[in-house]
């Protein structure tokens, strides 16, 4: 081998060592980044606008990949998460789709509403009432004329509650200056159109609204006669 020979065997082993080299240190960068960035995972985008309480399909939805750790805890990762639910407020095309978004539509039956109204903190079951529970529903009415005794009344038997909002205070009525301020939660039920007017009216007439829990499995109703209370006629 003579000398050009040797320099150009060296040539290729130092060519080959200088390739080595850059391909170890692109390695190093990636894996610099990897170890940033974290691994992928999938999750969902928005394709277009969602209105509030509309039905959701998996058509609305753009699969898209990102890193882990760029996800917040509640990010839907599973379109089968969307099964019979609902948009809980307007959702904007573009945006990532969380669990806190949507709900679980509202499971009436036939002939039945979706009623919502506020219950007075202290005069509900506090922290037991939950959703899918059956409640009876009391109201206390002043007597309909001077002298006429107050009286309790079961307005509704089996009630089932459908959601169970948030602790919201309430002020007195302006021209209620004896009513001291305080707290209610919104309940909503699932009625017959004659259930929800009265209890549509209690709200608004009567002087309290309480719930009273069913036992879980009791499906019995209160007989019409003891459905209404006065003290006097308490035996």
């Amino acid at each position: 081998m003579n000398s050009r020979q040797r320099r150009g065997v060296i040539l290729l082993i130092l060519s080959a060592v200088c390739a080595l080299a850059a391909f170890a240190g692109v390695l190093s960068v990636i894996n610099d980044a990897e170890s940033k960035v974290g691994p992928e995972v999938t999750a969902y985008r928005l394709k277009t606008n969602v209105e509030p309480y509309k039905p959701l399909s998996t058509a609305q939805f753009e699969k898209i990949e990102m890193p882990d750790r760029w996800l917040s805890d509640n990010a839907v990762r599973n379109l089968r998460e969307i099964d019979g639910k609902i948009a809980v407020t307007a959702l904007k095309k573009g945006s990532l789709l969380q669990s806190d978004m949507i709900v679980a539509q509202p499971a009436l039956q036939p002939g039945q509403q979706e009623v919502a109204i506020m219950i007075d903190a202290a005069t509900g079951v506090a922290g037991k009432i939950t959703p899918n529970s059956t409640v009876n529903v009391y109201a206390t009415f002043e007597g309909e004329r001077e002298g006429a005794p107050d009286q309790s009344k079961i307005i509704v038997t089996n009630a089932k509650v459908l959601d169970v909002g948030d602790l919201t205070p309430l002020q007195p009525d302006a021209d209620d200056r004896t009513r001291e301020a305080t707290e209610a939660v919104p309940i909503t039920f699932a009625l017959s159109a004659i259930d929800a007017q009265r209890i549509t009216y209690a709200e608004s007439f009567a002087k309290r609204v309480r719930l009273a829990l069913v036992a879980p499995g009791e499906t019995g109703t209160v007989p019409d006669q003891d459905r209404t209370y006065e003290l006097a006629k308490d035996k």
